[in-house]
């Protein structure tokens, strides 16, 4: 059977469908396969354009039907205000179910301790997998995609997690013909990628046709930033900046949103959708090698915090 990426570079251009047909058609046969699988499947979903692009492949693959998912954000606290609005919006917009798993509980709580760093990215696989096993979700929808890091790239679309939530690359399971297997024990649940073959750029081009709102923090701004380790990060009550470190307001965008103590900014006049596509296309680093810090943290270090629990 041809593969998404074959079907990528022979349909692109040409024919009844393009290679985002193709993208979009696998990412709905995905979602219908775990409706009909799964008894409690759940959509992480953060505010973020990938989570937004998984959201929007939902209310298609369902339509006119409601999305039959819950929704589920943990919630680190140091959120950018921007993406935390659009998130409650899209949510009351198409009156879905949305549950929060806050990390600023589990501190209060004493469960979590703030690092010395000050970022809470690592300190959300405790929250996530307790709430996965409480509201006993046995399908857990993520936005991640295998051109962001080399972790990533090991996964399949369904990927089984054991009853701790922890991944073992060694239990992956053969996709073959575009069949999943989304069989698991007592306990297990299985991660579900349905952006899984789709690209940063694809997934621009994607909002682009789509027309697909976007938070504004995705599109050039001033904003008030300072440097650390070769990232421009966002003033904040988690910690930065540090002594030594100077404020400055500059244009900026963000490729990538998570925790703000360990997204970094880019230098970017690109302010519509066919500019970020431009600056996309000629870029030569991943969004989250760019701008990620959580990642630069050691070599194995998503793959390190995946077979712990984390997305």
């Amino acid at each position: 059977m041809t593969t998404v990426a074959a079907l990528r570079d022979t349909t692109a251009g040409q024919g009844p469908l393009g290679h985002l047909d193709v993208l979009e058609s696998e990412a709905v046969h995905i979602f219908r396969e775990v409706a009909g699988e799964f008894e409690r499947p759940v959509i992480l979903f953060s505010g973020g354009k990938d989570s937004i692009v998984m959201l929007h492949l939902a209310l298609k693959a369902f339509a006119p039907a409601p999305v039959p998912f819950t929704l589920l954000h943990v919630d680190t606290g140091h959120n950018f205000p921007e993406v935390i609005e659009y998130r409650d919006r899209v949510v009351a917009h198409h009156g879905l179910r949305l549950h929060v798993a806050s990390v600023q509980d589990y501190i209060d709580r004493g469960v979590l301790r703030e690092r010395p760093d000050g970022t809470r990215n690592p300190l959300q696989t405790v929250p996530l997998t307790e709430t996965i096993q409480s509201e006993k979700f046995d399908a857990v929808f993520g936005g991640g995609r295998r051109d962001e890091e080399k972790a990533r790239a090991k996964e399949r679309v369904f990927s089984l997690r054991d009853e701790f939530s922890q991944w073992d690359p060694r239990r992956q399971r053969p996709e073959l013909w575009n069949l999943y297997n989304g069989r698991h024990a007592p306990g297990e649940h299985v991660r579900v990628f349905p952006l899984s073959n789709w690209t940063e750029l694809d997934v621009w081009q994607y909002i682009k046709r789509e027309a697909i709102e976007l938070p504004s923090i995705y599109f050039a701004h001033e904003r008030e930033v300072f440097r650390r380790d070769s990232m421009w990060l966002t003033a904040g009550e988690w910690g930065g900046p540090k002594d030594g470190e100077t404020v400055e307001k500059r244009l900026i965008r963000y490729r990538t949103v998570g925790d703000m103590s360990c997204t970094g900014a880019v230098d970017s006049d690109a302010a519509t959708l066919d500019q970020v596509i431009a600056e996309i296309a000629a870029s030569r680093l991943t969004e989250r090698g760019a701008t990620r810090a959580d990642d630069k943290l050691s070599e194995a270090a998503m793959e390190d915090r995946k077979r712990e629990g984390y997305f």
